[in-house]
């Protein structure tokens, strides 16, 4: 046995080097599920000369999201019809790649061939506990892992639950929490929500979400991934997508509120109305951003509704913060940030800034990028990262002041979102994977 001031002296090295490790993103929102990371002193410029620790060439095209933990880093990837799981090392070496599906739409090609690949079939991001990685891609398909890259357990979403009807393909991504994994399944087909045991893939819970969304049109299907609202002690799912949001328990997945008047009714209804966005989640707030008319016109409404909420909820009721009618982006999902909601418009990027509390608007449209922008802003140490489709980074200052600071060029498409940890921005574009990292004395 170890003396008492050698266990200690041990104990304390291996807090600090936790410590020095920093966080990991373990899905594609990150750590905390709403694309905010705790890290430290990260580059705020870099380029293909600068600040890159290493630049990794992929076998194949994707817009997933990487997930790291500690010295691993998922994502997946298509090659011609065929889907894949990528395992990296955080030295940028392939460890492993693990064939998933054959795609079930079309081939995958290079965007410098006309391409545009925004809705590839290796868009739905990976997730990771630190033991097992958990992987879904748009022909349905959905395993587990583990970090060697022996299958655990795999089927096909499809078989089981029926046929998808989607007009962008199946784009959702699973939400990892605890020992489950739950499943946003909203199409023309059908609507459930579903939790799965993450050990076996064996069903836990399916229900039925009704929704009067006209089925025939896209309004009825959602590319949105769900979202854990927890206060610490309590905690509930949150699924946002053809023409309503709602609230489900985690016992068996009854409704606990539903919010609606999202989609108007009779001869203005919004036929194109897809929800894309994930909702965000605080210990005091939810926020649905709504998605936007199939990329035209103005956005659908913005809602933050209290956690405390039962039952049905119209615009105007006391369980809703405050609403706004319009204003919602087509694809990013939104930001809530020390205590700003941040929302990213696509097609040029702008970006506006509300307070979280009433709602006020603190900017509105501030031009970040002349290019359309399909990944999700995140925010770490007082500092926005926007990603645009051309691989251009602007590093807007948090605050109430619109304030770009750095504007960084890559040389590659990204739609993916940017994954923070351990002190790197990881940037996954349609090429290659970047990390990046302050380079300064090293």
């Amino acid at each position: 046995m170890l003396p008492f001031r050698c266990a200690l002296a041990f104990f304390v090295c291996v807090v600090a080097t936790a410590l020095a490790l920093g966080d990991n993103w373990p899905s594609w929102r990150g750590p905390t599920h709403d694309g905010v990371s705790a890290e430290k002193k990260l580059p705020i410029e870099w380029s293909e000369t600068k600040n890159i620790a290493w630049k990794l060439p992929l076998p194949g095209l994707g817009g997933s999201t990487p997930a790291v933990w500690n010295d691993r880093i998922f994502l997946t990837y298509g090659k011609e019809k065929e889907l894949f799981l990528l395992c990296a090392s955080t030295e940028g070496k392939i460890l492993w790649d693990r064939k998933m599906s054959i795609a079930k739409k079309a081939l995958i090609k290079d965007p410098r061939a006309g391409g545009d690949q925004e809705a590839n079939e290796a868009s739905n991001s990976p997730s990771t506990d630190g033991k097992y990685v958990y992987a879904m891609v748009g022909s349905g398909v959905l395993a587990c892992f583990d970090f060697e890259g022996n299958e655990i357990w795999k089927f096909d979403t499809q078989q089981r639950y029926g046929a998808y009807k989607m007009a962008q393909g199946f784009h959702t991504s699973p939400l990892l929490d605890g020992d489950r994994l739950y499943l946003s399944l909203l199409n023309s087909n059908y609507h459930w929500v579903v939790a799965l045991d993450k050990m076996t893939g064996k069903e836990i819970w399916k229900v039925d979400r009704p929704t009067d969304a006209n089925a025939n049109t896209e309004s009825a299907q959602a590319y949105s991934t769900p979202a854990m609202w927890t206060n610490g002690k309590e905690k509930y799912l949150v699924i946002l997508g053809a023409d309503y949001g709602t609230a489900h328990d985690l016992t068996d997945g009854h409704e606990i509120w539903r919010v609606g008047d999202i989609n108007p009714k009779g001869q203005k209804y919004l036929i194109y109305m897809r929800t894309i966005p994930t909702p965000v989640t605080t210990p005091d707030l939810i926020l649905l951003s709504t998605g936007r008319n199939g990329g035209m016109g103005p956005g659908g409404p913005v809602i933050a509704v209290r956690p405390d909420a039962k039952g049905t909820i119209p615009p105007g009721s006391p369980f809703e913060y405050w609403r706004h009618p319009t204003g919602a982006p087509d694809v990013p999902s939104p930001l809530v940030y020390d205590g700003l909601v941040y929302l990213l418009w696509e097609d040029p990027g702008k970006l506006m800034c509300f307070d979280a509390k009433d709602g006020k608007q603190v900017y509105n449209e501030k031009r970040v990028t002349d290019a359309h922008c399909r990944a999700s802003p995140v925010a770490a140490e007082g500092h926005i990262y926007i990603v645009d489709r051309h691989g251009t980074t602007v590093v807007v200052k948090a605050g109430r002041t619109f304030e770009p600071v750095a504007q960084n060029e890559l040389e590659d498409n990204v739609s993916a979102s940017p994954a923070i940890a351990n002190g790197r921005i990881y940037i996954r574009g349609f090429r290659n994977l970047y990390a990046i990292e302050n380079r300064e004395g090293k």
